[in-house]
């Protein structure tokens, strides 16, 4: 039996092209030799729809779209669409074939945490599905999987196990699981913990793709009855996926190295973005520190060197290696680079503000202002050219508020937001070592971060200590108490504590991110901005 899994990329609420994409694939697969073709879960509508899910006319048109797919289909297709009932609306996936919809199955398990709220839309299936369906011939009995369906043992049920006591010959799972490090292993390590449990072949489709903060990232994986990886999907690329169950060969799982698979889906996750939403160029700041350069290096790479535009505008205070360091950035990248120097600028508002501030310190104020000149002649040319702004804060810094409003929070996407200043660095030094040469200069790798708003002013963090506990507090939801019993400075853990906190109401207005780890800030952290729980007070 030879199996094609389609790990396709489709785009939230295009229900007309995801049709003919999935027509297009199918027959592919068709001309290719396959006796079964699978496709991920809801590609026909896109992952996640949200409240789309809401409107009658588009459940009306994801159904019309369905039926046409069922009456073109031959040969039989596994596909992901919803479902609208007397009862309400079902995350189905649907097994079609002979010119007409063989059976669905209704998700058993419907995931609410993190980035996912789909009881919101969805009532949950009760039963487990096997369908008796021709393939290639003979009688085989399919048993149908969505997504967390996998992940069963949470919720304390064994689906695969009452699937193999209906009969069946192999599981099928279609999948939406958004990308984040180490997710590949802990869906591999769960298929096998199956196929050990019941000797069944098990097929899992993974949708390929980018959508707002989420990049899904293929992978998709094939196991025989005997527990061998047969087939993996590529990682962040579309992929038809072969493989005929009675001869393939066990082959081992490709795990990339953690910072090619961050930087390859933030590439995608840009790609998608400026092309699903209609954006040819970007533009950026280059301040020459590590975090523009980074930005500009996966900007390119994702849009190429002509849709990618650079900005250097220093102050009085720039040193001169920053703004060497910018231009020699965009020479090795061969973008198009200017200089847009922000001094008489800030001299104006100095001038206009001079009666309010009079007698008073110099300090933040004053230092915003200038971030927020760069900011506005950003969006100044975005206005003018149609470039699309990419904001560069990191994760640690936005968590530690350091970051300005309507300053270099400016952008339409944050690319690199969900990258802690730790991450920041070793991707910088993977770009470098992946190029054979500095791509990046060195200087700002090695050089003391700075945002050069006042004479040698230096970053008030010392990252190599604050962004481990950034992230201890965020992506594995430690709470200050246990990092303090775990050894950690009590006040630095309360300062960083406190900073988050206040700080939320900034990050609700910043640019959308994209969300690479196990907890981005953006839709799967709800926290309020009026907050006064301290669990340390």
């Amino acid at each position: 039996m030879k199996i094609t899994l389609c790990q396709i990329n489709p785009i939230v609420g295009a229900i007309q092209k995801n049709k003919a994409q999935i027509i297009e694939w199918y027959q592919r697969a068709i001309d290719e030799g396959a006796d079964l073709i699978v496709f991920p879960e809801l590609v026909l509508i896109g992952y996640p729809p949200q409240d789309l899910l809401l409107r009658d006319q588009f459940i009306q048109d994801t159904a019309d779209a369905l039926d046409d797919i069922a009456n073109r289909s031959t040969i039989p297709l596994v596909l992901g669409a919803p479902l609208k009932t007397d009862e309400g609306l079902y995350n189905c996936s649907f097994i079609c074939g002979n010119g007409q919809t063989l059976g669905y199955y209704k998700k058993i398990l419907l995931p609410t945490y993190d980035v996912f709220d789909e009881d919101r839309y969805f009532k949950n299936g009760t039963e487990p599905a096997v369908f008796d369906i021709d393939v290639d011939g003979k009688s085989t009995k399919i048993g149908l999987q969505i997504c967390e369906d996998l992940w069963d043992k949470d919720y304390a049920c064994n689906l695969a196990q009452e699937m193999k006591q209906r009969g069946a010959d192999l599981i099928i799972n279609i999948s939406a699981s958004p990308f984040r490090t180490g997710r590949l292993k802990d869906r591999a390590e769960l298929i096998q913990s199956k196929v050990a449990d019941t000797s069944i072949p098990f097929i899992y489709c993974n949708l390929v793709g980018a959508q707002d903060e989420l990049i899904f990232d293929g992978q998709s994986l094939v196991y025989d009855g005997q527990n061998n990886l047969i087939a993996q999907g590529d990682a962040f690329e579309e992929r038809m996926l072969t493989v005929d169950l009675a001869e393939a060969q066990p082959i081992e799982l490709f795990k990339a190295k953690r910072e090619e698979k961050m930087y390859n889906a933030l590439v995608l996750g840009i790609r998608d973005y400026f092309s699903k939403t209609g954006h040819k160029e970007a533009v950026l700041g280059l301040s020459g520190g590590i975090d523009s350069s980074l930005t500009a290096c996966i900007a390119v790479d994702a849009l190429g060197v002509e849709s990618v535009h650079g900005v250097s505008m220093p102050s009085k205070y720039s040193s001169n290696h920053s703004k060497d360091d910018a231009r020699t950035l965009a020479e090795n990248l061969g973008i198009d680079y200017r200089v847009i120097p922000i001094e008489s600028t800030a001299n104006t508002f100095d001038d206009a503000l001079f009666q309010s501030f009079m007698d008073t310190d110099s300090g933040v104020a004053e230092e915003n202002i200038q971030a927020r000149i760069r900011g506005t002649l950003l969006m100044a040319l975005s206005n003018k050219f149609n470039w699309l702004v990419l904001s560069t804060g990191n994760k640690t810094e936005l968590a530690m508020g350091y970051c300005t409003l309507y300053g270099d929070m400016n952008g339409g996407l944050a690319v690199i937001s969900d990258l802690s200043k730790t991450d920041v660095y070793a991707l910088s030094r993977w770009v470098n070592e992946k190029a054979g040469f500095d791509r990046i200069p060195v200087n700002s790798i090695e050089k003391p971060p700075s945002a050069e708003l006042r004479p040698d002013q230096v970053d008030p963090f010392d990252y190599d200590v604050v962004s481990p506990l950034v992230s201890a507090l965020i992506e594995d939801e430690k709470s200050p108490s246990e990092l303090i019993d775990e050894g950690f400075d009590a006040e630095l853990v309360k300062d960083i504590s406190r900073r988050i906190r206040i700080n939320e109401y900034k990050r609700r207005q910043a640019a959308p991110g994209l969300r690479v780890t196990s907890k981005a800030f953006g839709m799967g952290r709800r926290v309020p901005i009026v907050n006064q729980f301290d669990e340390l007070k």
